[in-house]
Formats: structure tokens, sequence, C-alpha cells
């Protein structure tokens, strides 16, 4: 009896300590990367750049490893650097890291450091440089300073490359805001001898007028901002030689507002490539320049599509070839691969999917392979294949479910790949690419396993039409499948974004399982047509009718939450932002008797107050297509509203401006309907920093207030 008793007691005990979880707060929950709350990783994993070794910031020193044996071979450590650089508090962010030693940034300095000679060279840039690009070939910073675009060598000075007096001419910057595929706007020739660059002429940009409310009086600051229908930028690529310290314009005539995207040097560094995309975006030319005298060569291959065309890929070139190159295309209906050559010449497709590939990772040493990354089967996940240069055979080198990141080996032996799933927190391994064999050499913890979570769980839903629609439902710790659960919706079900995806959290932010067990709510996002990954159709569909297609697929999942039995349809509420800020509003105008309330942030209202190459692309411009522009209006809807609606902006929001909450305002003023209204003094399209917890919070009160 004695030994029953203390069983008893002992399993009181553990029940008790399993019942004793942690509260995950929306602040913890919001911060979790800062709080420690994700998955650790292993910092500044990368491959070494000579020796095929792969090396990790291991708290106080750089560790190489043997990616056969997994045994150290060597380390960096923290301490002999100090003897070097004794302003060094940490170990640095690096540049480059090679058997000899290594390149690091250390505020406006990047250094060079030789371990085994004990050099020390450096590049001390402008304080108040901007887009700073660096090249180990060339060794040498280019950098912005306003808009003028600047270069400084190692053991030289800072030489000016443009000297634009007039504001309207922006060199060295990321042009076209940021669209197609354009994430900068400098670009260093393989070999670092040259430099080509983005300028672009703004004089036909109206001046849009956001307001520092920080200064005493507040004080304007005018951004430029090409809005639908409205006078565009006319892009110029650049060509400076580093050498001879001269510069030139490629021979380009941009007058119709054409972009210039994918620039891509030739290995040999004597041509430039661009995809050159109509302003109307259904048509583009892949053009060949002469960068000595700036001359078109020719067109090596066009694409046409009444939709949209979109590359946002640039070349790459086989592995000792100046000419042959691997190309992004969706033209057969998913992003596949195919080989060309400069002279125009089309060899073959190289890939023929059915699925979405996203990246090219490198080639293995006899140039017989390609490694590349791409969805697989199931558009939730992302997986490493190789293919076969010569027929196309492929092999999936990624065996686990999940949403894995590779990178290659410089001898294309190896593959270092760190994956996630909905039930893997993490795991990093060392893949053998001839063999698909892996050593794991890290596994993470669940950072949330003492904490108060619920599950989350993937579903499938059908489309109107029969289409395979991916969602996912997450719910409170304390799941009782006997109750009734308030729903949030969390949504954007914009282009070129995915929310399902099989990785941790099922790709939620952790604020939204956080908010399911503090407040007993179900949250359920769905990817509707429009979304990424899945395919030019469906994506596509959404074409010159934002709104329609994406609120259909909505309110399908919205039947689904309605047939579960543990959910309660009348207190639904719905959140999201940007894009989904304009879904959110149009969700709860166009169908007031749908939710309850609604948070949309950063919404897009009218979408001729939006970017001319995000806009057009998706709505053609509003003089070709108003009645598209005057149905998605949210505005027109205004007086439906039943529910409860908070609308949340950023004061200085250069990319959704204020303007559209203040027409929704307007709309709602004029007739006499109450909506609520927030702004974030200083923040631009995401309230980042301490103040997001606040805006999270801010969301969550809302909800729970006034869904009760």
């Amino acid at each position: 009896m004695k030994y029953f008793t203390v069983l008893v007691l002992l399993v009181s005990l553990q029940f008790g300590m399993a019942q004793e979880k942690k509260t995950l707060t929306l602040e913890d929950a919001t911060l979790g990367y800062w709080k420690g709350l994700y998955p650790e990783n292993l910092s500044g994993l990368r491959w070494v750049e000579d020796d095929n070794s792969y090396a990790y910031n291991d708290e106080d020193a750089i560790v190489f490893f043997d990616p056969v044996s997994l045994k150290e071979q060597r380390r960096i450590r923290l301490a002999d650097l100090q003897k070097v650089y004794p302003q060094l508090k940490r170990l640095p962010p690096m540049k480059n890291l090679n058997k000899d030693g290594l390149t690091f940034q250390d505020r406006n300095n990047y250094q060079f450091y030789n371990q085994s000679t004990g050099e020390k060279q450096v590049i001390s840039i402008n304080e108040k440089a901007e887009n700073a690009d660096f090249s180990k070939d060339a060794k040498a910073v280019a950098y912005t300073l306003d808009n003028n675009l600047y270069v400084h060598k190692l053991n030289g000075a800072e030489v000016a490359v443009t000297k634009n007096e007039n504001k309207n001419i922006v060199s060295g910057q990321a042009i076209h805001r940021s669209e197609y595929g354009i994430t900068k706007g400098t670009f260093w020739s393989p070999k670092g001898n040259l430099l080509a660059f983005y300028q672009k002429d703004e004089r036909d940009v109206k001046e849009y007028p956001l307001v520092d409310e920080t200064t005493y009086p507040a004080t304007a600051i005018p951004i430029k901002y090409p809005m639908a229908g409205l006078g565009s930028e006319y892009g110029a690529v650049g060509i400076y030689d580093v050498a001879k310290n001269k510069s030139i314009l490629l021979n380009i005539d941009t007058s119709d507002n054409h972009y210039l995207t994918n620039l891509t040097w030739t290995p040999d560094e004597k041509y430039v490539m661009l995809a050159e995309i109509n302003r109307a975006t259904t048509h583009y030319d892949l053009n060949l320049y002469d960068v000595k005298t700036g001359n078109k060569v020719r067109t090596i291959m066009s694409e046409t599509n009444p939709i949209w065309v979109e590359p946002e890929h640039d070349a790459v070139f086989l592995p000792n070839s100046n000419t042959e190159f691997i190309w992004f295309s969706e033209k057969d209906g998913f992003m596949n691969l195919y080989l060309y050559d400069t002279s125009g010449k089309f060899k073959k497709q190289l890939t023929n999917f059915k699925w979405v590939v996203h990246e090219v990772l490198g080639f293995d040493k006899n140039n017989k392979h390609v490694f590349i990354s791409g969805t697989g089967k199931d558009a939730r996940e992302t997986h490493t294949f190789k293919v076969n240069l010569r027929n196309g055979r492929f092999t999936q080198l990624t065996s686990q479910p999940g949403t894995h990141q590779s990178q290659l080996s410089p001898d294309g032996n190896y593959l270092i790949d760190r994956y996630s799933s909905i039930n893997v927190p993490g795991e990093t391994q060392i893949i053998d690419t001839k063999t698909g064999k892996f050593k794991t050499i890290q596994t993470s913890k669940n950072p949330l396993a003492d904490y108060n979570v619920g599950k989350q769980e993937f579903v499938d839903i059908k489309a109107a039409d029969g289409t395979n629609l991916h969602g996912i439902i997450m719910k409170p710790a304390n799941f009782d499948p006997n109750k009734k659960y308030p729903v949030l919706v969390y949504v954007y079900g914009g282009p070129h974004a995915q929310l399902v995806t099989n990785s941790y959290l099922g790709g939620a932010s952790m604020w939204l399982p956080a908010f399911a067990s503090l407040n007993d709510y179900i949250v359920f996002t769905l990817d509707n047509r429009g979304s990424a990954h899945r395919g030019f159709a469906f994506e596509s569909g959404i074409h010159r009718r934002l709104g329609d297609l994406e609120i259909e697929d909505q309110l399908k999942g919205v039947e689904f939450l309605k047939s579960l039995p543990y959910v309660d349809a009348d207190r639904m509420v719905v959140n999201g932002w940007s894009f989904g800020g304009f879904m959110t509003s149009s969700l709860m105008l166009r169908h007031p008797d749908v939710f309850k309330v609604g948070v949309a942030g950063g919404p897009v209202i009218d979408w001729k107050y939006y970017e001319v190459m995000y806009g057009e692309r998706y709505m053609d411009t509003p003089q070709e297509n108003p009645e598209g522009y005057e149905k998605s209006k949210v505005s027109n809807y205004i007086q439906n509203l039943k529910g409860k609606l908070l609308l949340i902006t950023g004061s200085v929001d250069p990319v959704v401006v204020p303007q559209h909450s203040m027409s929704l305002l307007k709309a709602a003023v004029d007739n006499k309907v109450q909506v609520d209204f927030f702004s974030y003094p200083t923040h631009e399209h995401n309230v980042r920093g301490m103040d997001r917890v606040h805006l999270i919070e801010k969301m969550a009160n809302y909800i729970v207030e006034h869904n009760k």
C-alpha cells in the first residue's frame, strides 16, 4: 500500500508539472528572436571558400570542420582577433572566409586579416555611406552618399563614380521600386575590374508629402512615389572601369518607362545582359550589351504573355563558359530552367517540372550536374535537387519533409542543409551529393516546449473550381473539442507571398499561436489563389480584378471553419497587413455578415494610389482598367460596415502611403460610418522594434474586446 501511495504521488507530481507550463505572452512572442524563443542555429555557418571545410561561430571562436569526418580542424579565437583588433567585443560578421584568413566588417571599416602572416589591411568608408557592396576580387567597396555613387579601394582614396547635382538623378540604388528581383543598385564584375550600376531619372515622378512629426514644428519629408497611371522613372545602367576611373552609360532608350532587370555579367566581363520589360509588363527582351561601347549587341531571346511577364532571376553561366547560361522562365506554367547561349541559340529546356524552381545553388566539379532548390511536389516545402545537365534527370537530395535551405560546397560534393517542419524545430546536416547520405551536425530543441502553446495542423480546402488550397489551423493549448471557440483568420493573399509552409510553427509568426492560447481562440490561415509557389495559373487568376478571386477563396475557408463543431461561427474576426490589410478591409465591407471584427494594417484601399511597378502589373493602369479599379476600391463599400473595423498605418509609410487609410476614413465620415484608426509615429510600412509589441497588443486587445 505504501508503494502504491508513493506511485500515485509521483504520477500526481508529474501531472502537475506537466500542467505548470509557462505563459507565452504577446511581448515574449513578438520579441521571440531576441528572447531566445526561436530554434537555435549554428551562427555564421558557411563553407570556407578554398578548402571545402565548413565553419561556424562557437561563442568565442570561428571553428573549422572537415565535412567527411566532422572533426574540428582549427579555430580562430576571438581572443586572438582582439590582440589585432582590440575594439572587437564579439565575433564580427564575415564578408569572406578562406584558409589563409578572413575579411570582416567592423562598423564602416572592412578589415582584411591574414592569419598565416599576421598582415592586416583596412578600407574605411564614409560613416554616412549607404547601400555598401563589397567585392573580394576588387578589394573595394561601392556605396552611395545621397544620390551619388562612390568606390573606395584598398590602399586608395574615395572616388566619386557619379557627380549628380540634379537630385532627380539617382545612381547606385535599386530602381523600379525593387520589383522583378531587384534588390540592389550595384553589380561587381566577376573579376572585380568593372562595376555596373543602376541609375534612375525621377523628373516625371510626383513627390509624395510625408511628414516628420518629431520636429518643432513638423517638417515635410517628400519622397518620389510613382503612382499607377502617372509619371514613372527612366532607368539606365552605367559601367565604371575601376582602373581607368571612367564611366559610361549603356545606350538604352527608356523614354517609354520600360524596366531594366536581372542584370548579369558574362564571366569574361565583356558584356552585360538585361531583361528589359515593357511598362505594360506583357513582354521582355533579354538583351546583350558591350560594356566598352555601351551598344546593344543583340536580343538573345524574348517572351510575351498577355497577362504578365515577370523575370526575377539573373542568368547563371555554366562553369568554364562565357556563352552558355541557364535562364529561369515560367512560360510553360511553372518556373523551370532553360539553356541558351549568348548568340541567341536556344539549347534545350533543362527541367520540366510541374512545380516551382526557386534558385540555382551551383555545380559539381565535373560540371555534370546543377544543384537547385524548389518546392518539389508539395508547394508548402522547399527541397534541394541535383539535375543532370545533359539529360535533365534529377535526384532529390533532401529526404526529410519540410523547408530546406542548402549551401553547396565549392567542389559540389557536399551540402550544408538546414531544415525545419511543423514537427521539427530545426536540424542541420552535411549531405553527400553523390550518395544522398547525411550526417546531422546540430539538432534544435523546441524552444516552446515548456510554454503553454497549442498545435498547428495543416488542412486542404477546395476552391470553387476544385483547386486545392493549403491552410493551417492553430488551436489553443487547452483545446477542448466539445467547446465552441472564436476564430481569428489571419490573411495576406497577395502575389509573391506564401504564409502556409511546412516549417517551424507552420510558417506563422509566433504571436499567432501565443494569441490562440492566451485568449482561447482558433487561428486560421489560408493561401488563396494569387499566392506564391503554385504556378502561373494559380497566381495569375487575379489579373485586373484584385480582391475577387482572393475573397472567394477566403470565404471557402470560412465555410470550412463553420463546418467544424468547435467553431463559434458568430465570433469570427479577420486581420492582415499590407495586401492582407486590403483583404481584411475588403472582407469586412464586401461581406459584412461574415466577420464581427477586422484589424487592417497598412491597407491598400485604392489601387490607383499604389506604385506603378506592382499595381500596373496586376491591374493594368487606371485608364485601361477603370472597372477593375473601381470594383476593388475599398471605400466604395464603407456603408456596408456592420462590425468593428480598426485601421492601422505607419505615419511615414513610403510603400502603402497614408493616403490609402485617409481615403477610407474620409468615406466613413461622408457616410456617417464609425471606424477606428491608429497611426504609429515615425514608422514606415512595418512597425519594428519595441513598438511592435505595442502594435501586437493593440491588435489583440481590439479583437478580444469587440468579439465578445
